[in-house]
């Protein structure tokens, strides 16, 4: 019976990691090109010629989609993994207040993610994009998602994360910041540097800007800048290889850290493209702000008080 039982372990185990694998063959024709050029363009986003100016930091889509046992990007076992992620679009969104495609929604992480601009829907990195994400999800029922542009996937892991941590934040202190910055020393650094500042061609930035004065990370719009947003992610991914090790104090602490930190604030409107060169932006909201300060105010903390004790 042990036998059996472990045996059906290691099946649902093995049934778990090919389910999070790129499908083995690229399609044929002008869709496979499309497929490698999207496969290009997320690990390559602040370089790739397509995709460079449109990006205001140091990541790329990889950054936060990270790779799986296939080496490819979005295949990860936690949060943010893109396996499936295509099947549940066009999705509802209430951040936009609108429905939006899958084009959208990658797009959209550029003005906040990649602190730079909202790329053309119809343009061929935008297509790419969406075409390499698609195949990623090929096998996988189609289910649009009434609750929010995630997978099925993400579905099950991230909204009520997001609500745990959400109630963990909102009782942060100047102890927590503290604890958090040990934490991050001690297991984060090596990876993401004292200064957040990564390791480039390895490792992304967190925060702060480079020699020349301009942002290395994510900006103040981004989900991952929010307490409750990054700690799910966090926990669900980091330390690289060792998703869910942190408890949920430590994730919510380093994560109080980390997003403490000076980074770029966010002004929709400037990272919109002029209308008669970006078309259409699918959105009903059209005025947003953020910056540091306010993304801690949100949850009802003083972001002096809690780096200051004071």
């Amino acid at each position: 019976m042990q036998t059996l039982i472990s045996m059906l372990i290691l099946a649902s185990f093995a049934c778990m990691l090919q389910a999070n694998q790129a499908p083995k063959e690229y399609p044929t024709g002008e869709v496979g090109r499309l497929v490698k050029l999207g496969e290009d363009i997320v690990a390559n986003t602040d370089t790739h010629p397509l995709t460079k100016d449109f990006v205001g930091n140091k990541l790329q889509c990889k950054s936060c989609h990270l790779k799986g046992a296939d080496g490819k990007v979005g295949t990860g076992e936690g949060i943010s993994s893109w396996v499936g992620t295509a099947a549940t679009f066009p999705a509802w969104s209430k951040r936009e207040k609108t429905v939006q495609t899958l084009q959208d929604r990658s797009n959209n992480c550029f003005m906040r993610s990649m602190n730079g601009k909202r790329p053309i829907v119809d343009s061929e990195a935008s297509i790419a994009m969406a075409t390499y994400i698609t195949w990623l999800s090929e096998g996988t029922t189609i289910k649009m998602n009434e609750k929010g542009p995630w997978s099925e996937h993400n579905t099950k892991l991230y909204p009520k994360n997001v609500k745990k941590f959400n109630a963990i934040q909102k009782k942060a202190t100047h102890q927590n910041y503290l604890a958090g910055q040990e934490i991050y020393a001690q297991k984060c650094a090596t990876c993401h540097g004292t200064t957040g500042a990564g390791i480039p061609g390895a490792f992304p930035p967190l925060w702060g800007k480079d020699a020349d004065g301009k942002w290395l990370s994510y900006n103040t719009g981004a989900g991952m800048s929010k307490l409750d947003k990054a700690a799910a992610w966090v926990q669900s991914n980091m330390p690289l290889g060792q998703g869910n090790s942190l408890t949920d104090q430590e994730t919510a602490d380093v994560v109080l850290y980390m997003n403490a930190q000076e980074r770029a604030p966010f002004d929709l409107k400037e990272h919109l493209l002029p209308k008669e060169e970006a078309g259409v932006y699918n959105s009903k909201v059209f005025e947003e702000k953020h910056t540091v300060e306010s993304n801690f105010k949100i949850l009802g903390l003083d972001l002096k008080q809690i780096k200051n004790g004071k």
